[in-house]
């Protein structure tokens, strides 16, 4: 089969021949139709400090995917050959205390596709029947399904805390802050402000429902408060950027008992005013992938009962290319400027 492969311990990719995968009792091979190019095969491509401390190459990187059913092992029970599917991409263990009390997304031995273990990048790929998700809705298209996961992702941030009639802070426009944004709207906040520096993707933050889209390079957050005309601060704050001025200015900008969910990774140490957060009583909230599997349920339940929100999620992926072009798709995802990019693997 074709597929996207990191041969050994340093930068790159190459798309060559590697065996098909076999699944053993409990697993399901599925014939990848598209696949999603997310942060983290970014930092993949790089060997970056992050990817050489957590990768094990050689390997097939690549979680995101949608794809058919074409092959299950001898003990599945319910997915059965010819199903759509995507993939939840944290392999859990099942049996340390997290996993027993239904918190599987809370695994302290988590293995995660692509990272871990062969990804999706490729024309196969074999997970347990326990993380595969079957696409019921027959409006959900193969782009749409490939990017369940970082939907997910945005799913789980958003609905951490209450939203309706609620002024919600988004730092980050990048894909999964744009699906947010999204979210948001469908989930009935009241104002919604999304910030970032790049011009393109403030301008598809327009087309997700936001109140108003904010260029830090420009415009302090206070300033879009006051257009807004919010007369105390942000309810709800949704930190995706990972950048190191995000979070203390949004601090400064949440009303008094704000909530705070962090989905973006600093990549360096922040300062915060911590006499602020204790205060102002203000809640932060650390997010990591998706609730297993209560946000899939969340998210394919209001993708499928409201129209706008599927064509809103829809409008933030900006590239459908064949894999054979990966590189062209790697460099656009990481321009800062693009949506989200898919990988078409049946061209």
């Amino acid at each position: 089969m074709r597929a996207l492969y990191k041969p050994a311990a340093e930068a790159g990719f190459e798309l060559t021949d590697r065996p098909e995968p076999t699944p053993g009792p409990d697993d399901v091979k599925i014939r990848v139709m598209t696949t999603g190019i997310c942060g983290t095969d970014l930092h993949i491509l790089a060997w970056d400090k992050w990817a050489a401390s957590t990768i094990n190459a050689p390997l097939i990187a690549g979680h995101e995917f949608y794809g058919e059913v074409v092959e299950v092992g001898e003990d599945v029970r319910h997915v059965k050959v010819g199903d759509r599917v995507s993939g939840e991409g944290h392999v859990v263990c099942g049996v340390c205390r997290n996993c027993r009390a239904g918190r599987r997304q809370m695994c302290i031995h988590t293995e995660s596709v692509g990272v871990q273990r062969d990804g999706a990048f490729a024309e196969f790929v074999v997970i347990p029947e326990t993380n595969v998700w079957v696409h019921r809705d027959p409006t959900i298209t193969p782009a749409l399904g490939a990017v369940f996961d970082p939907l997910g992702n945005a799913v789980h941030t958003a609905l951490s805390f209450p939203l309706v009639g609620e002024d919600v802070l988004i730092t980050g426009a990048g894909p999964i802050g744009l699906m947010a944004a999204a979210v948001a709207r469908h989930a009935g906040a009241r104002k919604i402000a999304i910030t970032d520096v790049s011009k393109p993707r403030l301008e598809l933050a327009e087309a997700t429902g936001v109140d108003a889209a904010v260029d830090v390079s420009k415009t302090r957050i206070k300033e879009a408060q006051q257009v807004l005309g919010m007369l105390e601060g942000f309810d709800v704050g949704l930190e995706m950027s990972g950048h190191k001025t995000a979070l203390p200015e949004m601090i400064d900008n949440m009303n008094h008992g704000g909530k705070i969910a962090m989905l973006g990774l600093p990549a360096e140490s922040i300062d915060i005013d911590w006499a602020k957060v204790v205060t102002h009583m203000l809640t932060l909230k650390g997010i990591y992938g998706r609730e297993m599997f209560e946000t899939w349920y969340a998210m394919s339940a209001m993708l499928s009962s409201n129209p706008v929100l599927r064509q809103r999620v829809e409008s933030i992926i900006t590239h459908t290319i064949p894999a054979s072009e990966w590189a062209e798709g790697f460099k656009l995802a990481g321009d800062g400027k693009s949506g989200k990019i898919v990988l078409d693997w049946t061209v």
